[in-house]
């Protein structure tokens, strides 16, 4: 069945597909496109729709948290960052970004000379965001310093607005399959196992609560509650298609760190389309009402309000 575009997808579709020749080769010399909204307004599938109709030679497409991870990795071994970039990105002439953001102060040094080598090589850029460009790093002590890559960005790219009331995840459409295949479980209290310590890198550890073959299963505060990265959740997806996490109190009871995890972890499970299940102590609305200060949030609430929402029995077994 075709998906029918509301206006403003419309508009987004249409800016995008100007950046393409009628053989969907990219225009030389043509300005990226740096396309912003609020979570679940249709972003990633105007953009992916966008990709699937250019030239499949030399083009890239990357989840934002997937790219950087590797970056980070890559610009370690190999000493710098135009080195690192060549490696992931190859002859690539179109480069699409999804979920750009920049929180951390460390991580924007590192992401204003990522845009600086892109740039300089002409590269066609098109990222997705929920954020403006001036709404990146929002943290008062450190965005001044990010304020000449903003302007860098608005010289090099146009800024075009995907934004509306209507979160379109919101309305109930449910996938049999991929990540939407997972389930909202409301229960107090979750079924436990004895635990099973897994190995990520550099001799850490984390445990979860059962391992059965490409199924996990994670209590929230063994996951999200200790010193475990984005870097950690893509590591465990290519052994883990399966993942379930049990245990989550409303986040405003816990560190921003800790909800600040969840936010990456489902940012992870959902690009890599994997069915994950939650079991939460309420409902997503409730789950992350009175939260401060931990960006994307929103974005969070609105990718598990695809999940089927169900309520449990409390259920407790040693």
């Amino acid at each position: 069945m075709a998906v029918v575009l509301d206006p403003g997808q419309t508009a987004a579709a249409a800016r995008l597909g100007r950046l393409l020749d009628r053989h969907g080769r990219v225009r030389k010399r043509v300005r990226g496109i740096y396309l912003h909204g609020r979570p679940g307004r249709g972003k990633t599938m105007v953009m992916d729709r966008f990709f699937a109709s250019a030239d499949p030679i030399r083009k890239r497409r990357f989840h934002f948290h997937n790219f950087f991870a590797e970056l980070h990795a890559a610009a370690h071994e190999l000493g710098s960052i135009e080195k690192a970039v060549a490696r992931l990105l190859g002859d690539a002439e179109l480069v699409c970004f999804d979920e750009f953001h920049v929180h951390d102060i460390g991580d924007a040094m590192l992401v204003a000379r990522l845009l600086d080598t892109l740039f300089a090589e002409h590269r066609t850029l098109v990222v997705t965001s929920n954020y403006p460009p001036e709404g990146l790093l929002p943290n008062p002590l450190f965005h001044d310093r990010f304020v000449p890559t903003i302007e860098r960005i608005r010289a090099a790219l146009d800024v075009v607005t995907l934004d509306g009331p209507l979160d379109y995840r919101t309305l109930g459409t449910r996938q049999d399959q991929g990540f939407g295949a997972g389930r909202y479980v409301v229960t107090a209290e979750d079924i436990l196992g004895p635990g099973v310590v897994l190995d990520l890198i550099d001799g850490r550890t984390v445990r979860a609560e059962s391992v059965d073959g490409e199924a996990v299963t994670f209590g929230f505060a063994h996951l999200c509650g200790t010193a475990t990265s984005a870097a950690d959740y893509l590591r465990l997806t290519a052994r883990f298609h399966r993942w379930t996490l049990v245990a989550v109190p409303p986040l405003r009871e816990v560190p921003p760190d800790w909800a600040m995890r969840l936010v990456n972890l489902v940012d992870i499970l959902y690009d890599a389309d994997l069915p994950c299940t939650i079991h939460a102590a309420e409902p997503v609305t409730e789950l992350t009402a009175g939260v401060a200060a931990v960006p994307d949030l929103a974005r969070t609430a609105s990718r598990l309000s695809e999940l089927s929402l169900t309520g449990a029995r409390t259920v407790r077994t040693a």
